[in-house]
């Protein structure tokens, strides 16, 4: 009987410092978003499709986003730049260009924030159909050659 309960007592305290441990990671900014990724599905080319990410600040001091950086230069961030109070919600706005980019595209976006220790990625994915439009081909001549 009495190892049982001392395993109940070894549980139980367990159990308190995994609370106790999770309290404390909420003390400070923290950051929840509603989805952490987007596909666009079928997109033509020359597109600039765009997505807002949401999120809302879940802990208990200031949010602030200090950087957003795309994976490459086909992709724009746009974000909230004032502090996100405890309990707000903020903003993180992507575009991306397909223009000359033909194929499958997986593109991600890293935040840094006044998180300790965090870095929260996004990624956005899709499809972009190649254009029908040849008028831009320089290998095509406009000059007619002959009658």
């Amino acid at each position: 009987m009495s190892k049982i309960f001392s395993v109940f007592l070894v549980l139980l305290f367990g159990a308190f410092l995994s609370a106790t441990a999770q309290d404390k990671k909420t003390d400070g900014p923290q950051v929840s978003f509603q989805e952490e990724s987007h596909d666009f599905g079928t997109i033509k080319e020359g597109v600039i499709a765009e997505y807002t990410f949401k999120f809302t600040n879940t802990g208990t001091q200031p949010l602030i986003l200090s950087d957003v950086r795309p994976s490459c230069g086909c992709t724009t961030p746009a974000w909230s730049k004032e502090p996100v109070a405890p309990g707000k919600t903020g903003v993180i706005t992507v575009k991306y260009n397909s223009a000359g980019r033909p194929g499958k595209f997986n593109k991600s976006i890293t935040i840094t924030s006044n998180i300790p220790n965090e870095t929260k990625v996004l990624f956005i994915s899709g499809t972009v159909t190649p254009s029908t439009d040849n008028s831009s081909d320089p290998n095509q001549s406009p000059v007619r050659i002959g009658n």
